[in-house]
């Protein structure tokens, strides 16, 4: 079931990423996988050893969530702004006969978090870049996890600025309050070093870079 979830900071994302994109984005990975930045983070996450319960922060519809439970994760709850990207997800689970080991929560991650149960891996994929303020976000999702956290942002680079800001200037023109951002990456890292993570996974490709980082008292194994 699709839980509602305070989202007050989040409308223009919810709306941007509607039932049109949601449908698009399903059809893409039904016909050859996950994206990009998806596979890439799968790849860091298992040789990581990512096993246990998995919080997929923006998780849209789900591919990472599906993906992962493929590969020995136990349960996943994935939360999301748009309610259109979780219901064509919540009905691809069901396809593939996993919606029992899923949750489904409608919401600003920042202002559910502290009704969320800790997870032993946390993932933010596409996601920092959709949130004009990295630092709960990402201080949200530390606290939650357990051992694990893998995330995926673009680089910070004269390049992907520039093309950030025409994007952003078309959607002013066109109507679209849906902004993106590009984060300072040096201190995203410092965010999650000082709350108790290290990194364990880093590759990078010329606009996007993903990242998993372990908690230092992980246990051995």
């Amino acid at each position: 079931m699709i839980m509602p979830g305070c989202c007050s900071a989040c409308s223009a994302t919810a709306r941007h990423f509607n039932d049109q994109k949601a449908r698009q984005e399903l059809a893409a990975y039904q016909r050859s996988g996950p994206g990009q930045t998806t596979r890439r983070l799968l790849a860091g996450l298992r040789g990581a050893g990512a096993s246990g319960t998995l919080l997929d922060v923006g998780a849209g519809i789900g591919a990472l969530s599906l993906e992962l439970l493929k590969a020995g994760i136990t349960t996943a709850i994935c939360v999301d702004v748009a309610p259109a990207a979780l219901a064509v997800g919540e009905a691809e689970a069901r396809r593939q006969g996993l919606d029992r080991r899923m949750e489904w929560r409608e919401g600003d991650f920042v202002e559910l978090a502290p009704a969320l149960p800790a997870a032993d891996v946390v993932t933010l994929d596409r996601v920092v870049c959709c949130y004009p303020a990295y630092r709960p976000l990402l201080g949200q999702a530390a606290v939650r996890s357990r051992e694990l956290l893998g995330l995926s942002y673009p680089r910070d680079r004269w390049y992907v600025r520039l093309v950030l800001r025409i994007e952003n200037l078309w959607r002013r023109v066109t109507g679209n309050a849906f902004r993106a951002f590009v984060h300072p990456v040096a201190e995203m890292d410092q965010l999650l070093q000082r709350a108790g993570f290290t990194p364990v996974y880093h590759e990078t490709t010329l606009a996007w870079a993903t990242s998993v980082y372990a908690r230092r008292d992980r246990p051995a194994g």
